[in-house]
């Protein structure tokens, strides 16, 4: 089933639903990732914010759907989905790859809508004119594998059984097709503050080529390193929800 086939639900899971609250926190999974990967947030973040975590097609309830062809494509369905929900304050959470699809679809955002958005956190991810295709050596299913697995992570222990790895490697590859053929092109930068995050043992994102996200909006920027490895997000949660909470409090808001 093609994506412009599903309704505009199909992209995005509310695991605690909060409509009195006062900010609406989209999160944005990696690659091969799915919305679930933010189903407890709820629970650590305060009941001003709801999380609306953004669900890809060609994974969980939507395995029956084809992967994005291109990140314009991905982009394109989900700015049409997320924008009948920008009914007030919003802050874009991205892990990963997602980091990059939130940054586009925040710059896809109807002229009218860019004001809500209030905070953008970019985690685990290289700005977006430092994104290179993957070395050769990480192409092709085996490859893909061989990266995961060097990046650790719940996910990468999963892979270890023949079974999942064959559920999981249709939404991989096309993600990975995304990741390989993303090419940034310049223009205006956000008006939102930025907060970039990386794990202290990430291996393949270094404190500054996360830096550089500053250069990415004309508003006040923060690096934060927090424990762990690119998969800090599961072993940090704690620390990484109360920098959330912290940051989308009123006192925080430009």
């Amino acid at each position: 089933m093609s994506t412009a086939a599903r309704p505009h639900a199909a992209w995005f899971r509310t695991f605690a639903p909060r409509p009195a609250a006062e900010t609406r926190l989209f999160c944005f999974p990696h690659a091969g990732g799915a919305a679930s990967a933010f189903r407890g947030w709820a629970a650590g973040l305060p009941a001003s914010v709801e999380v609306t975590a953004v669900q890809y097609p060609g994974r969980q309830d939507r395995y029956d759907e084809d992967p994005a062809p291109d990140m314009a494509t991905l982009v394109a369905d989900i700015t049409e989905a997320i924008v009948p929900l920008v009914d007030r304050p919003v802050a874009f959470f991205g892990h990963s790859m997602g980091a990059t699809v939130a940054y586009e679809v925040a710059r896809a955002l109807p002229r009218e809508l860019r004001p809500a958005l209030v905070r953008f956190f970019a985690s685990a991810r290289r700005a977006p004119d430092a994104c290179r295709p993957l070395d050769p050596g990480f192409r092709g299913d085996d490859g893909i594998v061989r990266y995961i697995r060097a990046l650790g992570g719940s996910g990468a222990a999963l892979l270890a059984d023949p079974e999942l790895l064959e559920v999981a490697l249709p939404a991989l590859r096309g993600d990975f097709g995304l990741i390989e053929t993303y090419r940034h092109v310049p223009g205006a930068p956000l008006m939102c503050p930025v907060t970039a995050v990386v794990g202290t043992d990430d291996s393949h994102n270094a404190p500054a080529d996360v830096q550089r996200w500053a250069r990415y909006t004309t508003s006040a920027f923060e690096l934060r390193v927090l424990p762990g490895g690119h998969f800090y997000t599961e072993t940090a949660t704690e620390e990484l929800l109360g920098l959330l909470a912290g940051r989308l409090a009123p006192a925080h808001r430009p």
